[in-house]
């Protein structure tokens, strides 16, 4: 009897032990401040997404094309953000970046800014559907042939350097941005940012 006891204290014991092991190693979760900087590994981050694409939106809008086109026109002028390539060495979700610039492009009340390519193409759908459809109120169908026409496109390229050494490195992102004037081809303006990060590793890290 006592052996059979013993078995059965000894059976509890080890379920309990694992389930408490098992809880040991459950993440630890907090919640943080979406604008509180956090740079784990020292890749390119939304901190960095950021931080260049209001730095270097505020250096457009300052420069002399926009004062030009304003005496010129008496008008803001229209841009739409084109490509951003990535032609860094790892993985940058670039629709995140252009996404950043479209915000404080729009925010900043300077410009008129317009659907991307791939955006009008839904917009024109559901214009198409209300013209053709049969389905949509007339006083409220949306005309074709009335889009605003951008006078400006945003374009540019991320690009990456690493130098490395066991249990260091630094790298430098560079970010290169073009504004060119859709009517003659003309750059107006060329803004360059960089980003330079030296990470250290731990001799007991993984």
């Amino acid at each position: 009897m006592r052996s059979k006891s013993f078995m059965i204290t000894a059976v509890i014991g080890l379920l309990f032990g694992g389930a408490v092991a098992g809880c040991s190693h459950a993440p630890k979760v907090t919640r943080t401040d979406v604008g509180k900087p956090i740079d784990l590994s020292g890749r390119w981050n939304d901190t960095d997404s950021r931080m260049v694409a209001e730095e270097m939106i505020k250096d457009c809008l300052g420069r002399p094309w926009y004062d030009q086109f304003d005496e010129k026109n008496h008008r803001t002028p229209v841009v739409i953000v084109g490509t951003i390539n990535n032609r860094s060495y790892e993985h940058i979700d670039s629709e995140t970046f252009i996404k950043n610039l479209e915000m404080n492009l729009l925010n900043s009340n300077k410009v008129t800014f317009v659907a991307s390519k791939t955006e009008r193409g839904e917009v024109r759908e559901e214009r198409d559907d209300q013209n053709t459809s049969g389905n949509t109120d007339p006083e409220t169908i949306k005309a074709k042939g009335k889009e605003t026409g951008a006078d400006f496109m945003l374009q540019g390229s991320i690009h990456s350097i690493k130098d490395e050494i066991k249990g260091k490195y630094a790298i430098l992102y560079q970010v290169n941005l073009e504004l060119v004037d859709l009517t003659t081809n003309r750059k107006v303006w060329i803004g360059e940012k960089q980003i330079k990060k030296l990470v250290e590793r731990s001799q007991y890290a993984l």
